[in-house]
């Protein structure tokens, strides 16, 4: 990509960053139903993550080689930035997923109580981004959860991992090199698709540090960066009518393909329909995102929703789910019973993230930019 070219912003990303985001809440709004990852509604919603992580990829790449080869910005200052842009929102989730835990009573999910001064311990482990370990007693949940008071956390913890290496490293490497590394990193995600890793043949692993989770979402966030920052490099843009819409749509029907399995048992089709996600078709649907344009006020409103929205949404959501399924559990609906709870919940995400993002994110945002990054390679 020409670095010397004027920067202009991809409304499409951002617009499919949203449609993403929103998957997400209704693939979680699933797990409270399902026995297992086999008979989950929205059962490929864990995917977005991975398609989250080209979008990163991809846009880290285009808004900062140039200025970080030319040495206008040092990898302090490219950390720095990601850090604004990042963490308040991390703070906020961490915060709000306390309440809810306190609000369901200080235990865990099989009833035991919990000590306050494990819940402060893991409050202070989330605030900074610091997963805990397993068994370990600020592990509040019970589940092996990384970050127990507020799940998502565990991918913004690994797109820290891939900012730091980028900062360090990607940003040095030519195309071949990162060509290799992005293809080693596949051959590993297909490794553990295939190996079966996380035991249903699926790749949702990566909240726990126990059973290789750790590992997988390690690759998970290799693979998927790598090639996004290489597709950044490489792209050739092209005029794609409708490119939002034709994007928007193959997300959707990606992630709201029911496990495939021949006969209701974990099966090693769906690690291979996995991996062509992964490897192959998200890489697809960013270059076809990056290559389009929006051309009429409608579909150029769309995306800036829902790209403003697309990380508070995120990010926020899980502590009001903590609830939901605290409620769902205790009570034993059904889905028939849940869903009117499930409508208001989704609209009350959707005001939460609002709010967060116009009241909170924005302005600390601005205040920090304008403290911190004037005068700072």
């Amino acid at each position: 990509m020409n670095q010397t070219a004027p920067q202009h912003r991809y409304e499409i990303l951002d617009g499919l960053r949203g449609v993403a985001a929103l998957m997400v809440i209704l693939y979680h709004f699933g797990e409270g139903f399902a026995t297992s990852p086999v008979d989950q509604f929205m059962n490929h919603g864990y995917l977005a993550v991975d398609f989250f992580f080209v979008l990163s990829g991809f846009v880290i790449g285009y808004a900062y080689d140039g200025r970080m080869a030319s040495g206008r910005l040092s990898a302090g200052g490219f950390m720095l930035r990601r850090v604004i842009r990042l963490h308040p929102m991390v703070i906020l989730s961490v915060v709000l997923g306390a309440v809810a835990y306190i609000i369901q009573g200080c235990v865990q999910w099989d009833g035991t109580p919990v000590p306050l001064p494990y819940l402060i311990g893991a409050l202070a482990l989330g605030l900074f981004l610091i997963p805990t370990l397993p068994a370990a007693g600020v592990e509040v949940r019970g589940n092996g959860e990384m970050f127990p008071l507020n799940g998502p956390s565990w991918s913004l913890f690994f797109e820290y991992i891939g900012s730091i290496l980028y900062a360090v490293w990607l940003n040095r490497l030519g195309r071949r090199a990162l060509a290799v590394v992005t293809a080693l990193s596949g051959m590993g995600l297909a490794a553990i698709l295939i190996g079966n890793l996380s035991g249903y043949y699926h790749l949702g692993v990566g909240w726990t540090m126990a059973d290789y989770g750790f590992i997988g979402g390690f690759l998970r966030l290799s693979f998927s960066f790598s090639a996004g920052l290489l597709m950044s490099r490489c792209i050739r843009p092209r005029e794609i009518r409708g490119a939002f819409w034709i994007c928007s749509a193959l997300i959707v029907a990606l992630l709201s393909v029911p496990y495939v399995t021949p006969d209701g048992a974990p099966s090693v089709l769906n690690a291979i329909y996995d991996g062509i996600c992964t490897l192959l078709v998200f890489p697809a649907i960013v270059w076809i995102g990056a290559c389009g344009r929006t051309t009429d006020r409608a579909s150029t409103a769309t995306c800036a929703i829902l790209g403003e929205l697309s990380y508070p949404v995120y990010i926020v959501h899980y502590p009001l789910m903590y609830l939901f399924y605290s409620w769902l559990w205790t009570g034993g609906y059904g889905f028939n019973e849940a869903w009117p709870v499930c409508i208001g919940i989704f609209a009350a995400i959707l005001i939460l993230a609002w709010t967060a993002m116009r009241y909170y994110d924005t302005p600390v945002r601005a205040y920090l930019t304008r403290r911190l990054t004037a005068s700072r390679k």
